[in-house]
């Protein structure tokens, strides 16, 4: 039953980035500033490290100022600043670890991982740097497709099945909800769609397999940022696959 709270997570933030894609650009970036200061809250709990409330709030911090720079920044190097971001937020984790003092216990497994997290959570600018292109701006529906391309690998996470049945399962759910859309929206190119779609699966599958396997969580802020996550972090895709193929 708790793997319906990390795939409703995932399921209410994909529906409100396709809502605000119709909306001004600030709709997009609020929606993934608060994704990803939810994804920071529940990150290391998820991970079981320790120095969780400092962890929590570096990981917030990446995600929220990578959007808004990815958001103020030229059209051209919306993604640049991303890189920026990242590094920094592993600076003050590594900076974290030190003032903890000497033998303190998990150190490497919270430097990893908040340093993942981090990156993760930066890594959602994508979704605000693909809205700025040009096929986007027009509200054209290629955001939409995207995200409904996501919400079929995501229901095919909940299926209690092994991951030899739901990853191949998944990607074809997500490709197909990707021609789909293309068909029903003329403005959305057919094969991009369809790549977009089977790219986006995987990375939501590949997502359920690392979560699986390190046993579900109790918690529910982490069950929420094990949602939340792979969402953020398919931005990264959306944005080149986007420009690459389709603008």
């Amino acid at each position: 039953m708790r793997i319906w709270i990390t795939a409703a997570a995932s399921a209410a933030v994909l529906c409100a980035v396709a809502g605000a894609s119709y909306l001004p650009l600030a709709a997009v970036v609020t929606i993934v500033c608060a994704a990803s200061v939810a994804a920071g809250i529940g990150w290391p709990l998820l991970l079981a490290v320790p120095a969780r409330k400092t962890l929590a709030a570096v990981i917030s911090l990446a995600g929220v100022a990578a959007a808004l720079l990815a958001a103020a920044a030229p059209e051209t190097m919306a993604m640049q600043w991303t890189v920026v971001v990242v590094a920094l937020a592993v600076m003050v984790v590594f900076v974290i670890q030190l003032l903890r003092g000497t033998g303190q216990p998990h150190r490497l497994e919270s430097t990893f991982g908040a340093s993942t997290g981090a990156a993760l959570a930066a890594l959602g600018a994508g979704w605000v740097a693909s809205e700025r292109l040009g096929v986007n701006a027009s509200d054209s529906s290629l955001t939409l497709v995207t995200a409904v391309s996501m919400l079929f690998a995501v229901a095919a996470c909940v299926l209690p099945w092994p991951d030899r049945l739901v990853a191949p399962l998944g990607v074809v759910l997500a490709a197909l909800a990707g021609g789909v859309g293309a068909a029903l929206f003329s403005a959305v190119p057919l094969w991009p769609a369809v790549l977009v779609g089977a790219v986006m699966g995987t990375v939501v599958v590949c997502f359920r397999r690392l979560t699986l396997a390190g046993g579900t969580p109790d918690q529910v802020p982490a069950l929420v940022s094990a949602g939340l996550m792979p969402v953020l972090a398919a931005g990264s895709l959306v944005y080149p696959l986007e420009r690459l193929l389709i603008h």
